[in-house]
Order: C-alpha cells, then structure tokens, then sequence
C-alpha cells in the first residue's frame, strides 16, 4: 500500500541552530513517504548553506520579502499543493520530533476521511514531561485556551480526541480541507492565524483532533514567557478581527472591549503597571488598526 505523501513546511529566519536541530529529528521519523519545504526568510547567516550541506533531499525555497507567518507558509503550502501532497504540515523550526511523530499523525488522520486538521502533543522543550498544549479551545469569550498547558504529562490526555484548534507550532492538514478552505488568511500576518484557520475548518465541517502519541517539544514558548509589545499589538487586533470576521454574539464583543479598555486604564494609571507602557501603546494600536480595518504587518 502506497503511503500518503506528507510535506512538511519549515519556516527558518536565522535559526541555523534549531533549524538543523528540527531537520535532524524530521529525518530520524519512520515515516517514509514525506519531504521536507524550507522556506528561508532572507537569512543572512549561514543556515541555508549549512542545511544544502546536511540535508541535500530538503527543497528550499528562498524569499526577498517576508510575508508574515501566514504569507510565508502559504509559500511553502503552494508548493507542497503543487506536487501533490496528501498531507500539508506546519511545523516550527524551534521544535524537536520524536521518531514516532509523523507517522501517528498520519495513521490518526488517515483513519476518517472526515478529518481536516491533525495535531500533536506539544511539550515545554526545556521540560520534556510538561505540556505546552494538547490542542485548543474557544472559551466563553472567545479565547484561544491551550489546553493541558503548564501540566505535567501523568496520562491525563492519553486518547485521540476532537479539539477546537490546534497550535500553529505543529498543525497538519489534510490537502483536501485546504482545497475547501484555502490557506492560511494573510490578513493576520502574526499570531492566531493557526485558530482562525481552524475556525474555518470545523465551520465547513472537518474534523480537528489531537493525537497524544505524537509528540514534539517547542522552544519558543516556555513557562515564564513574556511576550513583547510586538505580540500584545497582533494578539489585541487579531482576536478583535476573528470575532468581527465569525460574527461573535454582541454580549462577547462587549464584554471583550471592556477587558480592554479595563487594561489600557490600569496599564497607563496604577503605577505597579508602569512597566506595562509599552504593551499598552501596542495595544492601543491594536485597537485602533482594528477599528480603521488596518490589517497586514504592523507599522513600524
């Protein structure tokens, strides 16, 4: 039986180090029939070089402009649409596989054809046992929720179950859904890109589930993170801009402006939040670039 064809889409913006840590476990997968997209961010170190020399079967592409985490994907995804992949996955360069991955999302995927979206189980990388996320929820405002996340892994997330959405670190789909839904919206150029995209999904009725026994670690994201300003700016417009773009009721729109409007006073009047000023300028602009329907990258 011939195996479905899976690409995996890399994106690399000077990570030499994880890039080739990333590629390294990809190739350590048993499963055979897939390939491997780079698409390289004008990087000016030597990442691309040292890639061609380890790993002469990956692809590359290279690009003059970045387009944004969606736009950039979207290259990649051309691509892999392009020669026929059965499977499109995203995947960070910051993440590390464990052999079993890809093949227990495949299997996972494979076995309904009524699912679009798979993902797997993301770890804290510098606490391999502690749970980044086991797929994602909308809470009752609407909310991004990561679910299991800052858990210790005891078992408590040990079936394939449906989720909301999946964390855009490690995301795969079926070639089928993206052909019904398309790509990701560029629209959002950084940050909640991966839960519209699931959004849309589930609305043209595909499934999306988690898959506990495929396992991969992130760096990017740990325990203690503290996101900059750049994030609150995406995080404040995007979520605003998702809740316009699926008509969310008007008591959870309501209630999401106060939040923020609460915040932006606390940010610029209580002096323990002093330290916040440049997130409240960035989510001032949030808002605003919401309002005047200003989407894309952030102005500098």
């Amino acid at each position: 039986m011939t195996l479905p064809l899976l690409s995996v889409i890399v994106l690399n913006n000077n990570h030499r180090d994880d890039v080739i840590a990333c590629l390294t476990s990809f190739y350590q997968n048993d499963y055979r029939n897939v390939q491997v997209i780079l698409v390289d961010n004008a990087s000016t170190d030597d990442s691309v070089a040292t890639v061609r020399e380890k790993f002469p079967q990956a692809q590359i592409i290279s690009l003059t402009k970045n387009l944004g985490y969606a736009g950039n994907n979207n290259v990649g995804i051309e691509a892999a649409l392009t020669q026929a992949a059965d499977w499109i996955m995203i995947l960070n360069d910051d993440t590390v596989l464990d052999p079993l991955c890809l093949s227990q999302l495949v299997e996972a995927g494979e076995s309904d054809p009524s699912i679009g979206i798979v993902g797997p189980m993301v770890y804290h990388f510098d606490e391999p046992d502690v749970i980044q996320s086991a797929g994602g929820m909308l809470g009752k405002k609407w909310e991004s929720i990561h679910l299991g996340k800052d858990e210790t892994d005891r078992g408590q997330f040990n079936s394939i179950r449906p989720v909301e959405w999946i964390s855009g670190c490690a995301i795969m789909v079926r070639r089928a859904a993206l052909e019904s839904i398309g790509p990701l919206d560029v629209d959002y150029f950084l940050y909640w890109e991966d839960t519209e995209w699931c959004i849309r999904a589930a609305k043209a009725g595909w499934k999306i589930i988690h898959v506990p026994n495929a396992k991969v670690w992130h760096k990017g994201v740990k325990r203690d993170y503290q996101p900059k300003p750049y994030v609150t700016y995406y995080v404040t417009r995007n979520y605003l801009f998702t809740l316009a773009k699926y008509k969310a009721p008007f008591l959870v729109r309501t209630v999401v402006f106060a939040e923020i409007f609460r915040t932006l006073m606390s940010w610029t009047l209580k002096p323990r939040w002093r330290n916040k000023r440049d997130h409240r300028d960035a989510m001032w602009r949030g808002l605003i670039d919401f309002c005047s329907h200003r989407m894309g990258p952030m102005l500098s």
